[in-house]
């Protein structure tokens, strides 16, 4: 099990470099808050109480996307988060960042500009190849320590996530420690009653490890999404392809069709599949129908009814849920039914819980979902998928501490 110190273990009054994840939606060119910024206004909060001098890093998009953009914005929202102010400053490590920086006094917060506008940032390469880059070079000797916050981008072996802990005392931000505890408690913590994961979504190439590798911690998966009507198809019903819309099932088919048939043959007895879909009828209202001599001639958007009270009842008996992904297109509030129906089933239950998957944690936003009657409801997309299979990450194990 990993240990790490955290902010904890930090003395007071210190000049620290923060990395956090406010990777955020864009749209029609304003960046959008979302519980990340929350989230990381906690970590923020404490590091204050005790006086520091704090300088933040993060990440926009990707070069080449819409969605790659300055984090000036961020910067207005994070302010709006801590009622205190944070100051961005248009450059990384350049002359403006490190006046900035020598400017930095106890209670001060900056926001340096996006890391992957910086050279060397972005290529997945080992940490000590990481440590080497201009980036880490320049800002480590203006910082007493690192602190690394930024769990949902764990997964990624970039320079701001994984090159500063090899030149300088690393320690865990709030995110990263609570994050870290609940994703790995699957295989870090014994269940004596039984466990029972939601899984759905859009990606087999996530799902289908999560049920091999999870064999022995697991005793049933649920399935919906995209996911579940492709384990329909392997299960020979004639749904799981594309019918018009974005193409979502048969590319992925063709990838991975032998996986999906073998593991539905190895895992039947505890794979629950839905027994009825919901789709949009000729009126624009929710239709649905059963699996009983059904041809896909439309999307289906949602698990049915039926299946949505199935699975309900199967976390209601359980001592530990687990949510990778929604069971349908739950934007849309004539599918949300089964996304919703689990979530309040598992809110009511007395059982351990953590809900993540990208874009899944959404739907308390949208739903009025109470926060507090989950053990954990994850940022993580990529990370949780990673750390539910065990997959080391590496943003975690550079903060590895022996001493």
């Amino acid at each position: 099990m990993t240990t790490f110190r955290t902010i904890d273990n930090i003395a007071p009054d210190r000049r620290l470099l923060v990395r956090i994840d406010v990777n955020a939606a864009v749209e029609d060119g304003t960046v959008q808050d979302s519980r990340r910024f929350a989230r990381h206004a906690e970590t923020i909060q404490a590091l204050l109480a005790d006086d520091h001098a704090i300088a933040l890093l993060a990440h926009q998009g990707r070069p080449g996307r819409d969605t790659f953009v300055s984090l000036e914005e961020h910067a207005e929202i994070l302010t709006d988060h801590l009622d205190h102010r944070v100051e961005f400053v248009p450059d990384t490590d350049g002359n403006d960042a490190l006046a900035a920086i020598d400017g930095l006094e106890s209670g001060d917060v900056l926001l340096l500009e996006n890391t992957r506008m910086c050279d060397g940032e972005l290529p997945e390469e080992d940490p000590d190849t990481k440590a080497e880059t201009d980036l880490v070079q320049t800002l480590a000797p203006e910082f007493d320590a690192y602190v690394g916050d930024a769990y949902s981008a764990a997964h990624r072996s970039h320079a701001s996530i994984v090159g500063f802990p090899r030149v300088m005392d690393a320690y865990a931000g709030r995110v990263m420690e609570t994050e870290y505890e609940a994703n790995t408690a699957l295989r870090d913590r014994e269940f004596d009653g039984t466990v029972t994961m939601i899984l759905g979504g859009t990606k087999a190439e996530d799902a289908i490890p999560i049920v091999e590798q999870l064999d022995d911690a697991v005793d049933r998966f649920c399935l919906g999404g995209v996911v579940g009507e492709l384990f329909l198809r392997a299960d020979d019903r004639d749904v799981g392809y594309d019918v018009g819309g974005p193409e979502l099932f048969d590319h992925q088919w063709d990838e991975h069709q032998e996986t999906l048939e073998r593991v539905l043959e190895a895992y039947r007895d505890r794979l629950y599949l839905p027994t009825d879909l919901a789709f949009e009828d000729d009126r624009g209202e929710r239709g649905e129908t059963t699996l009983e001599g059904v041809s896909k001639e439309r999307p289906f958007l949602d698990v049915g009814s039926k299946t949505a009270a199935r699975y309900a009842d199967l976390v209601a008996g359980s001592e530990a849920v687990f949510v990778k992904g929604a069971l349908g297109v739950f934007e849309d509030e004539r599918f949300a039914r089964g996304t919703v129906e689990v979530l309040s089933a598992i809110a009511e239950a007395d059982c351990f819980s953590v809900v993540g998957g990208g874009d899944t944690a959404r739907a308390f936003a949208l739903y009025d979902l109470d926060e507090a009657d989950f053990t954990r409801v994850s940022i993580a997309g990529g990370a949780y998928v990673r750390a539910l299979t065990g997959e080391p990450l590496v943003g975690v194990t550079v903060l590895e501490y022996d001493g």
